[in-house]
């Protein structure tokens, strides 16, 4: 394996992120639901700062990314890492940069006093799974994911 190099995303890279984003959509037979826009991502990562990308390289070529942003454990007095997304080209698979990204990922939420580093996988996604157990992550299987979007987010905030 080629040794991955990191980065940060900046300003320039928001139709790449877009992409990413898509790519992912893609693999997760979700690709209709990606309404998400350059401007929008430009926005909401660039200038309210509310989530942060880094790249995983190879030879100078954005081969992967990942989107992240804190979130906050009140029973640990601390904050925490939250991982939406993680990504890597499919012809780059295989070479560690996903196991790389996970690591450099809870590098930097150690260096920022984090209390945790999680994300959520789709259940029908084992070969993520698996990967994921090798690298000593536990499933939080007595907690079940509750979600309000679209419609009835408005019909919710205006009652």
């Amino acid at each position: 394996m080629i040794k991955p190099e990191f980065r940060f995303a900046e300003r320039r890279d928001t139709a790449l992120i877009l992409q990413f984003i898509k790519d992912l959509a893609e693999y997760e037979k979700m690709a209709d639901l990606v309404v998400a826009t350059p401007e929008m991502l430009e926005e909401e990562i660039f200038e309210k700062r509310k989530a942060e990308v880094l790249f995983v390289m190879e030879n100078g070529r954005e081969v992967g990314f990942a989107l992240f942003f804190h979130n906050f454990s009140t029973f640990l007095g601390r904050a925490g890492l939250y991982l939406e997304d993680l990504f890597v080209l499919p012809e780059f698979r295989g070479k560690g940069y996903g196991k790389a990204t996970l690591k450099k990922l809870a590098q930097i939420a150690v260096e920022r006093g984090c209390g945790r580093f999680e994300w959520w996988c789709l259940d029908w996604n084992r070969p993520s799974i698996d990967f994921y157990l090798s690298l000593g992550a536990e499933p939080m299987s007595e907690w079940t994911t509750y979600r309000i979007a679209g419609e009835k987010l408005l019909k919710l905030a205006e009652e």
